[in-house]
């Protein structure tokens, strides 16, 4: 794969291969069709997931321990030919292994008797259907196909074989497995599959179940982001048997940086017609954000910046004279916008003139890369099975009945633009929404919907959709030296557990090599790795013996049976192995250590006795020992144990030096750092911009402003920050902390997975998660000194609130020197109580404590709340 993988999209890879695997066997050996689904929500790289599921399937993956299927074939279906091709070139920009040939658009003019293994066939609903060329001859019934004097069907354009046969040919061929990728599944599956205008059973339907002399296909595969309707028709159907979906964690998604944190919507907060000052704010959003990109883009010293576009939304039947007006106040409000900028993705398919503007229209799978489209004016074709990562702002026309085709819409922009979280900048991790025609109470339902994971219908506990909110910057009241502290802070990230550590070290080898800090990394890795394995030799050198022996030798059993007698006996016999014995123990083995490892160590061996006459000879006898290396459990534990302790070195030696390289490669390192089973420290980037809701509303739907406080790290142009607090003590603990006379500065850690939040690990039920303490303060002792000190308002009512206040003792315990206080503080019967944790004795206690309202009583001490 060219990309790397996030650590959701690998399990959900891992878990496909499984589901594969399993229905290819049982197809092979009893002919039974199954079927399973991947559901993963909007902008999680689904088709990432496939490229990488379906290189494994052509081609194999030893990190997968999964064996290709030389007979694969997979026809990838939609019911759009747009999103087919999106598809394809995602396909091919993903993978490193399928080229443009084996991904195959089956056009009218395809007629081969049977589909090649190892190529992806994109077929969509209109190639199938009646009056397609593909299968016109194959209804008998149809009247339009004209027969011959023997009454014989003649087919059309003198073609062989029909689509239908092509499929019928494949199933039927014993070397070959025909896979059916349904891409955007659900849309294929309404009402059970069955076409609801006469009953019959829809294409995506017969393709599956068989239809006629067409069998069903033997393993389907349903990808979307709403598979419930798939998954239902499918069990319906009774010719296929289900395996378990494939569902990919929504959080994981939204953690990982690949969709927008944020969603702004901008409404009216008054009645009247407000189109054309909202469209103003919309064209100025799109004007800032381009320049905000190209600051950006300086800043990382990157060659080309992000171009974002405005998407306008407009009614079916639009008027061409209003969007002309529309696009008077767009240039109006960016004079510097080329006029050539504007295009449209309507159903028409053809160049609109509106008044001086022309728009000539471009397919939705090409704007992403057509950066010369800043203006894309759409109705609401795209609001499915398409998405534009550069789309940043979007202003809507349609009225608040439509409110479907917007959220829908707005589910299609939440892609990152450079698949990355930018490090503490809410302002390029959001989308703008601008609705002049919607009142509050229509943007609730939108703001509901969007939450709760819009299209998909996940819920997105992280994504936070405001309502006209302010963008606030840096406090240039703050001192330096705090924002320094800041950033010195060690932050907890989640592990991923399935990495194996020399992967792991690898990987950081490699990065280190391409950004020149460790010039020939990966060759002093793998020599590390090798006297490892020098080691072993040594230290296990009886089991090696042994498992040599048992690599260099087949044994099995001969059966005699007497048929007078009847009688039966075994003799056993041992053969001495040949290369492909010893070539299949060395694969098994290379699985086990690392295939690249396993290579360069064969290398090493085979080459280190300058005396070996036979390179060959030399090479299999290395082989041979890797094999037996495979089969010591001990060895690879040393192995790992070695990879993880070189890994964490270099990551220390060079934390500086990977401080100092741009965003994007910083990233890279991040998500090393995270490879780890045990948590390791990352980072806090330093928060540039973020955006903030002014407004709260009770539950009575009475609106107020939000309290703000002065001396936060960013503040609005008074100086003040607005928050919305969770609970009364949050504000009891900000306000008492702000009136100490040392205090400096305060940061409200922000509650999401992102760069500039510090995390937390701790452990509910066996699971590893994150919690992220609400405050930080700064205060400024003797000499300037500034000192940071984290107090969480923390609660001891919820069933979280013990296995939180342990990782927090945990915290400390590990990095206690870097704060001041570490204070955990809780309302508990009427009063304040807070529990030090930078106390070594009441650490120690914390982590024995089952009950949190306990822990407070017997450990906690009266917090002194303001006069």
């Amino acid at each position: 794969m060219k990309f790397t993988l996030k650590d959701y999209q690998e399990e959900a890879v891992k878990e496909v291969l499984d589901r594969l695997r399993k229905a290819r066997k049982r197809w092979r050996e009893d002919k039974d069709k199954h079927a399973f689904s991947l559901s993963a929500t909007t902008g999680s790289g689904k088709t990432v997931m496939a490229a990488a599921a379906i290189e494994a399937l052509f081609f194999g993956n030893d990190e997968y321990d999964f064996e290709p299927d030389p007979g694969a074939v997979v026809i990838w279906f939609s019911d759009d030919p747009s999103l087919n091709e999106q598809s394809k070139w995602r396909l091919q920009q993903a993978s490193d292994k399928l080229t443009v040939s084996d991904l195959v658009t089956v056009e009218n003019t395809f007629g081969r008797e049977r589909f090649e293994p190892g190529k992806v066939y994109f077929l969509n609903t209109q190639k199938l259907s009646r009056k397609s060329l593909l299968v016109r001859g194959h209804d008998p019934d149809d009247t339009a196909i004209e027969k011959d004097d023997r009454q014989i069907p003649i087919m059309p354009d003198l073609r062989a074989h029909t689509i239908y046969d092509t499929i019928r040919n494949t199933i039927e061929d014993a070397d070959l497995t025909l896979y059916l990728v349904l891409d955007e599944a659900h849309r294929g599956m309404r009402d059970g599959g069955l076409d609801t205008a006469n009953g019959r059973p829809t294409i995506v339907r017969n393709l599956i179940n068989g239809s006629g002399s067409v069998p069903g296909i033997p393993i389907v595969w349903g990808i979307s982001a709403t598979v419930q309707r798939f998954n239902q028709a499918v069990e319906g159907m009774q010719s296929h048997s289900t395996l378990p979906p494939v569902q990919v964690d929504t959080q994981k998604v939204q953690d990982s940086g690949l969709i927008k944190d944020t969603i702004d919507l901008a409404i009216p907060t008054e009645a009247g017609d407000f189109a054309t000052p909202l469209l103003r704010l919309g064209a100025q959003k799109l004007r800032d954000i381009t320049k905000a990109w190209a600051t950006y883009a300086e800043q990382q010293q990157s060659p080309q910046a992000v171009q974002p576009l405005m998407v306008l939304q407009v009614p079916n039947n639009p008027n061409a004279n209003e969007i002309a007006t529309w696009l008077d106040v767009v240039f109006d409000a960016w004079p510097e916008l080329p006029q050539g900028s504007v295009a449209n993705v309507f159903g028409e398919h053809k160049l609109e003139k509106f008044g001086k503007y022309e728009a000539p229209y471009i397919s939705p799978e090409r704007v992403q890369e057509s950066d010369h489209v800043r203006i894309l004016l759409a109705k609401d074709a795209i609001s499915t099975g398409w998405d534009c990562p550069r789309a940043e702002v979007m202003v809507s026309f349609r009225s608040a009945s439509d409110r479907t085709h917007i959220t829908q819409l707005l589910g299609r922009m939440v892609r990152t633009p450079l698949a990355r979280r930018i490090p503490g900048n809410d302002r390029l991790n959001a989308v703008d929404c601008l609705l002049p025609h919607f009142d509050k109470e229509a943007v609730e339902a939108v703001v509901n919907a969007l939450m709760n994971g819009g299209e998909a219908g996940d819920d997105l506990p992280l994504r936070r959709v405001l309502i006209n909110p302010i963008e606030i910057l840096p406090n240039p009241a703050i001192p330096e030296a705090v924002w320094e502290k800041l950033v010195s802070l060690p932050s907890q990230g989640l592990p991923k557990i399935q990495t194996r550590p020399v992967k792991r070290l690898t990987a950081l080898a490699h990065e280190l090599a391409v950004d020149g800090l460790l010039p020939g990394a990966g060759k002093k890795a793998h020599a590390a790795m090798h006297n490892v394995l020098d080691s072993a030799q040594t230290k296990y050198a009886g089991p090696i013996k042994e498992a040599r022996e048992a690599v260099l030798t087949v044994a099995g059993t001969t059966l005699t049976a007497n048929t007078q007698t009847q009688a039966k006996t075994f003799n056993d016999f041992v053969l001495a192995a040949d290369y492909a014995v010893i070539e299949d123990a060395y694969k098994r083995a290379a699985r086990t250590i690392s295939p690249d490892l396993a290579r360069t160590y064969a290398e090493y061996l085979a080459g280190r006795d300058e005396e070996a006459g036979d390179e060959d000879e030399a090479l299999i006898d290395a082989h041979t020992t890797i094999a037996a290396l495979g089969l010591v459990s001990s060895i690879r534990d040393d192995l790992d144990t070695e990879a993880e302790a070189l890994a964490r070195q270099w990551l220390a030696e060079f934390r500086d030096a990977i401080r100092a390289l741009r965003d994007e490669r910083q990233d890279v390192y991040r998500v090393i750092r995270e490879m780890s089973k045990d948590p390791l420290d990352v980072d806090v980037a330093r928060p540039q911009s973020s955006l903030q809701p002014t407004m709260s509303r009770d539950f009575n739907g009475k609106e107020q402003q939000l309290s703000r406080y002065p001396k936060h790290l960013l503040c609005d142009t008074d100086g003040t920050f607005p928050i919305a607090f969770d609970a009364s003590w949050e504000r009891a603990v900000l306000e008492t902390e702000l009136a100490k006379a040392h205090c400096v500065a305060w940061y409200r850690n922000p509650p999401r997975a992102s760069q500039d939040s510090l995390g937390i690990v701790y452990e509910e039920a066996g699971e590893v998660r994150i919690v992220r303490p609400d405050f930080i303060f700064f205060r400024q002792e003797a000499e300037g000194v500034i000192i940071a000190d984290i107090v969480d308002p923390h609660g001891h009512h919820l069933a979280d609130s013990m296995p939180k206040l342990r990782g927090l003792a945990s915290y400390a315990m590990s990095h206690g020197a870097h704060f001041g206080r570490i204070e955990a503080v809780a309302l508990l019967d009427g009063a304040y109580r807070f529990i030090d944790l930078q106390d070594p004795d009441v650490r120690t206690a914390v982590l024995q404590f089952e009950s949190a309202e306990r822990a407070y009583k017997d450990l906690g001490q009266d917090y002194p709340l303001k006069s």
